[in-house]
């Protein structure tokens, strides 16, 4: 997920990237020419992949939230003011309305 808009400062837009279907094709030719000790693993990824395709973009943005957040080492409440200043520290690009926004959708999707 990248936050686009202005080229410089602050960011207000985050879009939501969606590769699954790709990601989907490259496991199916993957599969089609794997040997039988490489199919477990590959069809435990192809299925992951299939349960993701199927998230919303709130939930993608709820994950991502709580990626970032994990990686600082926030173990705090998702809705706190804290969680809004360890996501815009992990993220300097983000606007404190982005930040909100996106903290809004992992607070609704726990």
């Amino acid at each position: 997920m990248t936050g686009i808009g202005k080229l410089s400062g602050k960011q207000n837009l985050v879009l939501t990237i969606r590769d699954s279907d790709v990601m989907a094709a490259v496991l199916r030719e993957a599969l089609a020419q794997a040997t039988p000790e490489e199919r477990p693993g590959l069809e435990r990824a192809a299925a992951l992949i299939a349960v993701t395709a199927t998230d919303t973009d709130s939930r993608l943005r709820a994950r991502w939230v709580r990626d970032r957040l994990a990686a600082t080492g926030f173990t705090g409440d998702v809705g706190s003011v804290a969680a809004v200043k360890a996501l815009r520290q992990a993220e300097p690009r983000l606007s404190l309305v982005a930040a909100v926004e996106l903290q809004k959708a992992a607070v609704a999707h726990p």
